[in-house]
């Protein structure tokens, strides 16, 4: 009988130190003309581990649901995750909308034992970070 483990996914080198170096690493996501909604896996160092298309949808939306987005966080035994998406409008101020879905993903993530470092909002010229404004 052969013992199979999971393999540990290495981290791809990219710090996900600051909301500012996420968003200047996501310049061409930020450009996409629907909104699309990614996870940052990353390691206990903070390093990523994998960067992950979790929803695409609409101009103004994506369905996002926490199943999805944990899934393969579980699977990569990832420390902390970064939920990125962009809005196609260029505004990066969250709706109504946006917080009910960082507050249900928080929710879940509790549950896992994963935590949500940021929920950042990208754009082509600037970002939101939950982070940094509270």
């Amino acid at each position: 009988m052969k013992l199979k483990l999971l393999c540990v996914k290495e981290a791809t080198g990219v710090m996900a130190n600051s909301p500012t170096e996420v968003w200047k690493s996501m310049m061409a996501e930020a450009l996409a003309d629907r909104e699309c909604f990614w996870v940052l896996h990353l390691n206990i160092k903070l390093q990523i581990i994998e960067k992950e298309l979790v929803a695409m949808g609409a101009l103004d939306h994506a369905v996002v649901c926490p199943r999805e987005v944990f899934r393969k966080a579980v699977i990569n035994s990832t420390a902390q995750i970064i939920t990125v998406h962009n809005h196609p409008s260029g505004s990066v101020e969250p709706s109504p909308e946006d917080r009910q879905c960082w507050e249900k993903l928080k929710n879940a993530g509790d549950i896992l034992g994963i935590g949500i470092t940021d929920n950042l909002i990208i754009a082509k010229e600037g970002y939101y970070s939950q982070k940094e404004r509270g």
